[in-house]
């Protein structure tokens, strides 16, 4: 995915931070960025990951967080 848009850098910095995140650490993982943006704009922004199955959504005490979606292998 390019990061050439915010839900390509989006991707690319939760691949780097290498574990799961919540909506509060994806805004921190944009601040500084030039896609820096509010609270509710990274939610829908992570919702779209999870549509595309770029992301996992989880919910874990009443917190949601997102993984990276682990590709499936298909080679036996």
């Amino acid at each position: 995915m390019s990061t050439n848009t915010r839900r390509g850098y989006l991707a690319a910095a939760i691949h780097a931070a290498g574990h799961p995140i919540t909506t509060e650490q994806a805004v921190q993982l944009l601040d500084g960025s030039p896609w820096a943006t509010g609270r509710n704009t990274v939610r829908k922004q992570l919702g779209g990951l999870a549509r595309a199955g770029v992301l996992v959504a989880t919910d874990v005490a009443g917190r949601r967080t997102y993984t990276l979606n682990a590709p499936k292998d298909n080679a036996r």
